[in-house]
């Protein structure tokens, strides 16, 4: 009979020289740009363009999702309060929800829709309905520019040196001012983001009904589907997708593995297993980013097996 342990091994080498071959190279290189990196540490493991300037659509979501959990966060507000669609947010092209003007839904179900489903009147609502808070002090701004620079400063705060948002959306409504940010940068949002359980959980959903308590009918709800659609395959569990018109399909990916428990003396050193991949630009955006990560899960097992895994940015 066989060795299994012989067979595992060479079916372990067979994966490792496909995923090495210039075939399976294929897909990342069509990317305009990409980064894979080590949420752990940001330790960058494979890069190409990554501090290209590029339009990134929804993936903006990301950091409208965290500024308002922060604002939620440091206000102590509640997340289950409700937000009015206002005339300016019902503006939005992107509407596949069907809000109304006088809608209102709560800060959590507007989340969902806005970071599963990419509706940008979720996200200008919420935007908005922070603003306003934002701006008591501040009356000179309107609610929208004071969200804005609260997600510019938040780009600041982690390091995005090449990031500019000018809406929550990431639509590019004006071409005197158009938003961009970078795969590097955009990772480190994810890294950011996905250190957050509540939104980790709400990226991870594959389903969600939200309810709607309509200005001119009865209260209803709608059943979001995630656009992601590598949810639950090889661990992944998130994080956005996202389209635009100058660099076309975009999306960022994030999986973990159990965490590593190393003994020094007496005491064991617990590090958490995630990789981040951003994709910008790539036609087939899932099948790039899907193997993009495990080409970064490669990369990451020679690093740790160089001595270098608990180096912290």
């Amino acid at each position: 009979m066989p060795d299994p342990r012989r067979f595992s091994a060479a079916a372990g080498a067979l994966l490792a020289a496909l995923l090495l071959s210039p075939f399976s190279r294929a897909l990342a290189q069509e990317a305009t740009a990409y980064a894979v990196v080590d949420s752990n540490s940001g330790q960058v493991l494979l890069a190409e363009n990554a501090n290209k300037k590029l339009a990134v659509g929804s993936l903006t979501n990301i950091a409208t999702a965290m500024v308002v959990l922060d604002w939620l966060e440091v206000r102590k507000r509640d997340i289950n309060e409700a937000v009015t669609i206002p005339p300016e947010a019902a503006a939005a092209p992107q509407n596949p929800i069907g809000f109304q003007p006088g809608d209102q839904a709560s800060i959590r179900d507007l989340l969902y829709a806005a970071l599963m489903q990419s509706d940008d009147i979720a996200a200008n609502a919420l935007a908005e309905h922070v603003g306003r808070d934002l701006t008591a002090a501040t009356p000179d701004v309107t609610p929208l520019q004071s969200f804005v620079a609260q997600m510019n400063a938040l780009a600041r705060q982690l390091g995005m040196r090449n990031t500019i948002f000018v809406n929550p959306t990431g639509l590019e409504l004006n071409e005197r001012r158009l938003p961009y940010s970078t795969a590097g940068d955009m990772a480190q949002l994810a890294r950011y983001a996905m250190n957050r359980s509540q939104f980790r959980f709400y990226v991870s959903q594959k389903e969600r009904e939200i309810a709607i308590d309509h200005a001119s009918a009865s209260p209803s709800g709608y059943a979001l589907q995630n656009t992601n659609e590598l949810l639950d395959v090889d661990a992944i569990d998130g994080v956005r997708t996202g389209t635009t018109r100058r660099t076309g399909p975009c999306a960022i990916l994030s999986a973990a593995r159990p965490p590593l428990s190393v003994q020094q003396g007496t005491a064991y050193i617990i590090t958490p297993q995630r990789l981040v991949v951003v994709v910008l630009g790539a036609a087939d955006r899932f099948g790039a980013g899907h193997q993009l990560l495990q080409r970064g899960w490669q990369t990451y097992d020679q690093w740790m097996a160089a001595g270098h895994p608990y180096k912290r940015s």
